[in-house]
């Protein structure tokens, strides 16, 4: 098999893998969590495919993983400080256990793909309704 055929045989496999969409936000300065965030995703196991800005506000990072490190991308992806909603703990919750039933089996090579989209979210201080414009009644 030449190299192109295996290429495109391997990029009609990503098409094809169903992604995990997961969203998160977080109130921390985007640019520290992000560079937080690019070294959790590679210090854990993690594959980052495509990242790109979406708005000023959100980032989008295309990550492909293994299933027996998905544990340690989840519990990056907490200690970066990114709130996710329940359904989403609930998903990847479900990852690490199949991870946890399939120790010592071949699938956990098995490699997921990851849509995560993180929401940069402003604190709002009584400085900053000031600054608006708005009063204190």
């Amino acid at each position: 098999m030449n190299s192109l055929a295996a290429s495109n045989t391997a990029e009609e496999a990503r098409k094809l893998m169903q992604l995990l969409d997961i969203q998160g936000y977080s109130y921390e300065p985007s640019e520290e969590l992000l560079r937080n965030l690019n070294r959790i995703l590679v210090n854990s196991g993690g594959w980052i495919m495509d990242r790109r800005a979406l708005s000023a506000t959100n980032y989008e990072f295309t990550i492909e993983v293994e299933l027996r490190s998905i544990l340690d991308l989840y519990a990056g992806i907490i200690a970066a400080g990114i709130e996710l909603t329940r359904a989403n703990h609930l998903a990847l919750t479900d990852l690490c256990t199949c991870r946890l039933h399939l120790l010592g089996s071949s699938e956990l090579r098995q490699v997921i793909g990851l849509r995560l989209e993180v929401a940069f979210l402003t604190q709002l201080t009584l400085e900053n309704l000031l600054s608006t414009g708005c009063t204190i009644v």
